[in-house]
């Protein structure tokens, strides 16, 4: 049974496949305050948020079974994603769930700041009745300048088209291609906001973007521009924002985030040019259901053990690609842990190559697979997918990895290499079709071997009577030997055995085998 916290108000129908999954205990507190989740935090295995509960560094450390935290949403500036990620917690959440309701908020508040509705509104109601005080300025012919043109950016632009504005957007992955595509221009950031009558940010909030839109900046824009802001509070500079409008270079601003929230004590919100929102971009019935229902899905899969579609930790993988690679999770995994019991050390370097079919694909989920194999042998289950590539780093082992596409005999090939103070060992996998995953090369030996079960690897010197010696020690002990591979380097040589036994090979066999005369080291390894 998996218990699931909701700590912040979700819709209902959203976290419907929650309420309906067998295993899930879901726990809906919205109102508890920072020291009673701080002693709660430990009963649940994921987290689900908005933007109210922050999730710190502090909170994490107390979160001893948590395994998942998902945003309801998209910015996850309220999640200490560093400290999720040392804890091997993964984090998701639903980038594609508010797009529209955020767009549409966007050029609601573009029209609203060009023609001065809230204030004009709010005039009428206290019985004044002043046209000429809020003439307003049409959107036709104007150029918007849309800086960050991601999912929401990117549907504001194709919304001002409609509206007959010029468009010309800053991202710093944008090409000309798609913007020739798109029907829009597109310059850097200061010939963006240097062109633009109306800006609008819909960048996400981090270091390089905090205070994006500064005092700088608006020295750079046209007198009388105007700005708008639903993306995320720091984008903009409010300090330099306040002394821009005061001095008459910005005529008016369209404000839905801000720097600290709640927003109803700041002396922007005393300036008749300032039309503000309480946070309200992704504030629509649809929106609010669709992200719910979004995050619910990847909070199920992830704890059913299953890919997650939206994850912020990890790298997002395509799921047509995704579909591909999938396959080679458990031999990646495999691997690792078979290499680093015949090392029988720690790591200082280890190696990944991909040949064949695998390298024209994505592989970084089957290195961090790799790595986790490799890691648990020392580190335990708190090592997953989330922390192996930060937990290897932080214990200074070097990770490399390469692709090829020499086939070297296989339609697809993994080859690990670990490097330790004692020397190099390698091993190499691959997906037979029909047969499944297969340890096909132990360090320069040829074998076919399954990765599972009870192993023993055994090298010794070729010479007659010794796997027979091999076999009668084993039968002793009242162990069955399931299948056998053997390879050589040459007749009379150096020469490996690589067994399937029924049962885990115990320190007294294992100590026989090693006094059998032409055996040079045993390796028992339980995958």
């Amino acid at each position: 049974m998996f218990n699931i916290l909701i700590s912040d108000p979700l819709s209902e129908d959203g976290i419907q496949p929650l309420r309906e999954a067998p295993n899930m205990n879901l726990v809906i507190e919205t109102n508890l305050s920072k020291e009673e989740l701080d002693d709660r935090i430990g009963e649940f295995d994921a987290l689900l948020v908005r933007s109210q509960t922050q999730v710190t560094r502090e909170l994490i450390n107390k979160a001893t079974k948590l395994k998942i935290i998902g945003r309801a949403g998209v910015g996850v500036d309220n999640i200490d994603l560093d400290a999720a990620t040392e804890n091997g917690i993964i984090v998701v959440n639903a980038p594609n769930g508010n797009t529209n309701s955020a767009a549409e908020h966007t050029i609601a508040m573009l029209m609203s700041l060009s023609r001065n509705i809230p204030q004009a509104y709010h005039a009428l109601k206290h019985k004044k009745w002043d046209r000429k005080k809020y003439v307003g300025v049409e959107l036709k012919n104007k150029t918007l300048g849309v800086v960050g043109l991601g999912r929401i950016g990117a549907e504001v632009a194709f919304r001002a088209k409609g509206q007959r504005m010029n468009v010309i957007a800053y991202d710093p992955f944008l090409t000309k291609e798609r913007a020739d595509k798109m029907g829009i221009g597109y310059g850097s950031l200061e010939e963006v906001i240097e062109q633009a009558d109306f800006i609008t940010v819909h960048t996400p909030l981090m270091k390089e973007t905090r205070h994006l839109i500064n005092a700088e900046a608006f020295e750079r824009m046209k007198s009388g521009v105007h700005i708008i802001n639903c993306a995320r509070g720091g984008i903009i500079d409010e300090d330099a924002l306040f002394d821009a409008i005061v001095s008459k270079k910005v005529a008016g601003a369209a404000l839905d985030v801000f720097e600290e929230e709640p927003f109803i004590d700041h002396k922007l919100l005393e300036l008749p040019e300032v039309v503000a929102t309480p946070h309200l971009g992704a504030s629509t019935i649809e929106a609010q259901e669709i992200v719910a229902v979004d995050v619910s899905h990847d909070v199920l899969s992830f704890l059913n053990g299953d890919v997650v579609k939206n994850p912020v930790n990890l790298p997002s993988v395509p799921s047509e690609l995704m579909h591909k690679i999938e396959p080679y999770f458990h031999l990646a995994e495999k691997l690792g842990g078979f290499l680093i019991d015949l090392t029988k050390e720690v790591a200082e370097e280890i190696n990944i190559s991909y040949s064949g079919d695998l390298s024209d694909m994505e592989v970084a989920p089957l290195t961090r697979n790799t790595i986790k194999g490799i890691l648990k042998r020392h580190l335990g289950d708190h090592v997953n997918d989330v922390n192996a590539l930060y937990l290897a780093n932080k214990k200074g082992i070097i990770v490399n990895e390469n692709k090829t596409s020499t086939t070297k005999g296989f339609t697809n090939l993994i080859t690990v290499e670990v490097k330790s103070k004692s020397g190099t060992r390698k091993v190499a996998g691959t997906l037979l079709n029909g047969f499944g995953p297969r340890i096909v090369k132990v360090d320069e030996y040829s074998v076919d071997v399954t990765p599972e079960g009870h192993l023993v690897v055994i090298q010794h010197v070729d010479q007659p009577g010794v796997i027979g010696r091999m076999g009668s020690t084993i039968a002793k002990h009242q162990i069955n030997i399931a299948t056998m591979q053997v390879d050589r380097s040459d007749i009379g040589g150096n020469a490996i055995m690589v067994l399937t036994i029924d049962k885990h090979l115990e320190k007294e066999a294992l100590d026989d085998l090693k006094n059998l005369e032409e055996i040079k080291e045993v390796t028992s390894i339980d995958l």
